[in-house]
């Protein structure tokens, strides 16, 4: 005998992370930081008491989080990485018989959250630049709609939406439907015209939108990916009902403390994502001298647009050394990592151009 699940669960492939990389090879699959944690932060989760039980609310890190944007503590929501507030966010809005809308290709875990809840995924297609096609976003709205997650940068196409975009999408969508701004990796981005769900501070944002939810992580800029801390801003009540769904207890006392002092160090860190967006921006110029024609990059990793060659470019990546993220047959994601990667990195590229050129 069987135990009867429900069938959408039981066909539903479970999220699978950044494959490993052999000892000789880059992992660059997992958007993660290459750098190693600031003492202050070894030192704070050295110092945790693992004996007990962490503070369910993280009063001490909503409150520093709400002092820095200009919010009050309850307008703040802290939890296991930003993917489990979303997963909290849309359990919260919708269910059996309600949609989520998302543009796609975006970040693979939507479609499964999406599905846990019982609702129903619609996905308007990227534009030919690897963008939101908001104003289509906007025509796919419905009065099923319940939630609308906009990726900026978008993971995997390391694409931003701008804030006159964002701003006129904002406008259409009517103030009873959920809206998640998914900024996991804000820090990255260095055009000035790109949307930052809190450039003015999250009572600006929050005042304007009152159904607009703003998600930030501490794993990608901050380098706490193993930690996982993510975080949220927007009105009270919404997030009053994510915390109502959420796991008790499910961010550690480590997490909290890191979290705090990587705050300690938010320059120490922030010279670290230059470092990143210059390391991004050679591997751009070089890819282009190759003959590549990828979307501007704003996140901590490039898009490399291999469509029907996906695959074999996977393959011949990993036997040069270098481990990416694939999704045939649509592209390869390639997080920006060591010093030492970038030059395996482009030996590979290079020879995968001609091969490209040949692909109708």
């Amino acid at each position: 005998m069987v135990v009867t699940l429900r069938p959408e669960i039981a066909a539903l492939q479970p999220y699978r992370q950044g494959r490993p990389a052999a000892a000789d090879a880059f992992k660059l699959s997992s958007n993660e930081s290459p750098f190693p944690p600031l003492p202050a932060v070894l030192e704070a989760v050295a110092a945790s008491h693992l004996n007990r039980y962490p503070d369910a609310a993280a009063t001490i890190l909503r409150t520093r989080l709400a002092e820095r944007v200009g919010v009050e503590p309850d307008e703040v929501h802290v939890g296991s990485g930003s993917v489990a507030i979303l997963q909290q966010l849309i359990q919260a809005a919708a269910g059996p018989g309600d949609e989520v809308l998302y543009a796609w290709r975006s970040f693979e875990a939507y479609p499964g959250l999406v599905t846990v809840s019982g609702a129903t995924s619609v996905t308007v297609p990227l534009r030919e630049d690897a963008t939101h096609d908001l104003q289509a976003m906007a025509d796919a709205i419905t009065d099923r709609t319940r939630v609308v997650i906009v990726c900026s940068p978008n993971n995997p196409t390391s694409t931003v939406v701008t804030t006159a975009e964002f701003e006129a999408f904002m406008a259409r969508v009517p103030q009873t439907l959920l809206v998640l701004l998914d900024e996991a990796y804000a820090e990255f981005v260095t055009v000035p015209d790109a949307v930052h769900g809190l450039a003015d501070g999250g009572r600006a944002m929050i005042e304007r939108y009152p159904n607009l939810v703003v998600l930030r992580t501490f794993s990608k800029a901050y380098g706490l990916a193993g930690l996982r801390v993510g975080w949220a801003v927007g009105p009270a009540a919404i997030l009053n009902a994510a915390r109502s769904t959420a796991i008790p207890l499910s961010v550690t006392e480590p997490a909290q403390s890191a979290a705090l002092a990587a705050l300690d160090h938010e320059d120490e860190l922030m010279q670290r994502v230059a470092v990143l967006v210059e390391r991004r921006e050679e591997i751009e110029r070089a890819l282009a001298e190759q003959g590549w024609r990828i979307p501007p990059a704003q996140g901590n990793f490039v898009w490399l647009p291999t469509l029907e060659q996906t695959a074999a470019a996977g393959e011949a990546l990993e036997a040069g050394g270098i481990v990416a993220r694939v999704f045939p047959p649509d592209g390869i994601r390639v997080s920006v990592g060591e010093p030492e990667s970038v030059e395996k990195l482009l030996r590979v590229t290079a020879g995968l151009v001609p091969t490209l050129r040949e692909t109708p």
